[in-house]
């Protein structure tokens, strides 16, 4: 299949992966404003979004039957309900109104995360071509676009309800494009005449290394800031370089893993990609100036871009057909719970023994695919 028909055929789940950025990307970029609009400190605005998360992971769990109900319908409603979602926290006068607008926006992510992963499964499979690193770049490359525009507008004055609400329209547009005429994902629901099929250990085995692969992306865009302000003496501005950076890389190493995907053994590429993630990390955790922080940034986005997307993409080949959109849905599940404990986690580390010290643990964090790698292999039939 060329390019361009792959482009085409692939259009619909692109859409929602780029919905996903732009929403995530601009709430990134914005939220210094809308801790500024409700008065809060970090803490504070820390147990403000505490239940983004835990709405994530509910409606993740209810996902399957959403989808099941819907059909081609769950994917393109469900990227129409988080566009909606995104705009409600910049609207968010009263202060206990903003917990529950994020709740909206963790709830409908969760959704839409499950249905985007399980429909690319189920196109890979369907054609037999590989698409899931591509997915995810432009998941990478609509943060990033984003969260400079975002920036873009707040330099000009824009307020974080309206910036929040022209960045959800754009999110509007990405679920017309999810819309197809042949869309519905088989398999979500469990069937009940007595012919389901058990996931087995491969999504749990492919749900940890995507954990895994979502804890160090999270280590990198949550802490590389902060380890360029605070250890490195950088400013503001050289701060922000750090996850911006960090997204641009793994967009255009995405790119490159998707031509790879089909020439390199997946696990072999799960292999070198996590060798290198671990070489960025500790670069990034011994460097002693700005240009020895930005290129271990840079190297762990390379190693780590091509993680997760390869794990989901295993998880779908190594399914059955019947128990295939399920197993992607469990998977993601699992992974999910790398951007809930990541950041507590290397915060915890960074404040007992330093910021150096959380990126020497997301180092030997990714070294773990070397034991769940050979353990998934072994699950093949």
């Amino acid at each position: 299949m060329s390019p361009l028909a792959t482009l085409a055929y692939a259009r619909p789940a692109m859409a929602a992966f780029a919905a996903m950025g732009v929403l995530w990307g601009t709430f990134a970029a914005v939220l210094p404003d809308l801790k500024a609009m409700l008065g809060v400190d970090e803490a504070q605005l820390g147990l403000l979004i505490f239940f983004t998360p835990i709405a994530a992971i509910s409606a993740m769990l209810v996902a399957p039957a959403f989808g099941a109900a819907l059909g081609r319908a769950a994917l393109p409603l469900a990227v129409f309900l988080m566009a909606v979602a995104f705009a409600l926290p910049g609207q968010a006068s009263a202060l206990w109104v903003f917990p529950l607008a994020m709740a909206c926006a963790g709830a409908a992510t969760g959704l839409t995360d499950v249905l985007m992963n399980a429909r690319v499964a189920a196109m890979e499979t369907t054609r037999g071509i590989h698409l899931m690193n591509l997915a995810h770049a432009v998941y990478s490359f609509g943060y990033a676009g984003a969260a400079i525009l975002t920036g873009v507008m707040r330099g000009a004055g824009w307020g974080p309800g309206t910036v929040m609400a022209v960045m959800a329209g754009l999110g509007l547009l990405c679920a017309a494009m999810a819309i197809e005429a042949d869309g519905r994902i088989e398999g979500l629901r469990k069937p009940t005449d007595g012919t389901a099929v058990s996931l087995g250990l491969v999504p749990v085995i492919g749900g940890g290394i995507v954990l895994i692969a979502f804890m160090t992306e999270n280590a990198a865009e949550n802490w590389s800031a902060l380890h360029i302000e605070k250890s490195l003496g950088g400013s503001p501005e050289q701060g922000a370089l750090g996850p911006a950076a960090l997204a641009l890389t793994m967009g255009f190493a995405r790119l490159g893993g998707q031509w790879l995907s089909g020439r390199v053994n997946p696990f072999t590429l799960l292999r070198v990609g996590a060798v290198v993630a671990a070489i960025g990390a500790l670069i990034a955790s011994q460097a002693t100036a700005l240009g020895g922080a930005y290129l271990g940034f840079i190297v762990m986005g390379i190693g780590a871009s091509v993680l997760a997307p390869t794990a989901f993409s295993l998880v779908g080949q190594m399914s059955a057909s019947q128990a295939r959109a399920r197993a992607v849905a469990r998977a993601t599940l699992l992974g999910y719970f790398g951007y809930f404990f990541g950041p507590p986690l290397l915060g915890v580390i960074a404040g007992s023994f330093g910021l150096r010290s959380a990126f020497v643990f997301a180092a030997c964090l990714v070294g773990a695919i070397f034991l769940l790698a050979p353990l998934l292999a072994r699950q093949r039939p």
